[in-house]
């Protein structure tokens, strides 16, 4: 039996045999256990070819919502703009269009912040992230959980045909919602809208829109919700991996127990790698990785890009180098209009409107060479076009 010294002896001396492991100790030591270690410019290639920033494709709306995971839209023309630096032909009619069918639809979703989805993915998932919630607030809140989970949310939202706002969807559902509790009220109805598989109308997903909020039940669907959590696990290693289960948790808002059962589910379908300070990522089997010589276009990113957003905060470099994110990603959450030169945030971008000139300011965050500034100004007048198009004039400094 060892001593408590002499515990506290040895522990010290596998912390300092790792402290001096240098990269290619490491690389030996994966090679050993068979696993391959990604640098940081491998992960961001992965990254950029699964989220398509490496070249445009020609995909339907709905198609592109899956592959990228979903689509940040508490910013209205967010999606608009994502889907235009990732789709070749894009216009703002085509997704306008798969919202009117509710191909796609908008809703309280990952982080319980606004995304839009696939009609078919939103079956799968809100189950499993309405039940999170409902999870995280049992304990302090038993008789509203109880009540979200009593069956009457389903019937009732099985009723919206037509768009209603919050407050006539509360009188619909009881005083027990109307009357929830400080600070409870926003959880409790982003669990209500998941369980009641309650989503945005069309309409609040314009372009531009001072549309008051409205709901309408989602679209019925054939998919059943069972394997949801291995959907959700699936869907996130797909847009964004390789990546750890504490990035898979930060972006979807669910703990790690929560994740487990769609973890174990999807195992057989999983590989791992190691980054490059030994961390553990996990991915897709036959997921892309391109090599990391291959080409990036710069590419225009809109407000709360989930590329931006995907990974644990201090675990973002792939794609944010750390010494931008205060920068980028504000105390309030804000995230910024940034553009990507060699795959990685570079800059940002905003648009002034004049009555008679429209122009695309940007602001890179150190000098660039002259030629990624020719490709910056070239590519920001067509999105200047896309974001402005009655403008009569446009300017690009």
């Amino acid at each position: 039996m060892y001593t408590t010294s002499k515990r506290a002896t040895i522990r010290r001396t596998r912390r300092t045999v790792l402290s001096v492991l240098d990269r290619s100790n490491l690389v030996t030591l994966c090679y050993l256990a068979d696993e391959r270690v990604l640098s940081l410019r491998e992960l961001n290639r992965a990254l950029l070819a699964r989220q398509l920033l490496l070249e445009r494709r020609r995909l339907t709306v709905p198609a592109a919502v899956e592959r990228l995971a979903g689509l940040q839209a508490q910013w209205p023309p967010a999606p608009y703009v994502g889907l235009w630096s990732r789709l070749a032909g894009f216009e703002r009619r085509h997704l306008v269009r798969a919202l009117e069918r509710q191909q796609v639809v908008k809703a309280t979703l990952m982080r319980a912040t606004l995304h839009l989805l696939s009609a078919r993915d939103y079956t799968l998932v809100a189950p499993i992230l309405g039940e999170g919630w409902l999870a995280g607030l049992e304990r302090k809140f038993p008789h509203e959980v109880g009540m979200v989970r009593s069956g009457h949310v389903e019937r009732v939202a099985a009723g919206l045909y037509e768009p209603r706002r919050r407050s006539e969807v509360g009188e619909l559902m009881g005083p027990w919602l109307r009357e929830a509790v400080p600070g409870l009220s926003w959880h409790l109805w982003a669990a209500v809208q998941a369980r009641g598989r309650i989503v945005h109308a069309a309409q609040s997903a314009a372009w531009q829109t001072s549309w008051t909020a409205a709901f309408v039940s989602a679209p019925p669907t054939e998919e059943s919700a069972d394997d949801g959590a291995a959907h959700l696990v699936r869907r996130y290693l797909s847009a964004f991996g390789p990546a750890t289960r504490r990035d898979l948790a930060s972006w979807s808002g669910l703990s790690g127990p929560q994740l487990r059962p769609g973890l174990e589910a999807l195992e057989p379908e999983l590989r791992t790698f190691r980054d490059e300070r030994g961390r553990t990522l996990l991915d897709l089997r036959r997921a892309p990785l391109p090599a990391p010589d291959t080409h990036a276009p710069v590419r225009f990113l809109p407000k709360w890009d989930s590329t931006l957003l995907a990974y644990e905060p201090k675990e973002r470099g792939r794609i944010l180098p750390e010494g931008l994110r205060s920068t980028v990603i504000k105390k309030n959450g804000d995230v910024i209009q940034t553009f990507l030169v060699d795959g990685v945030v570079a800059g940002a971008w905003r648009v002034e409107r004049a009555r008679r000139l429209s122009t695309l300011l940007l602001e890179p965050f150190e000098p660039l060479p002259r030629g990624v500034l020719r490709e910056l100004r070239e590519e920001g007048e067509q999105l200047l076009r896309f974001v402005e198009p009655e403008a009569p004039a446009y300017d690009v400094r």
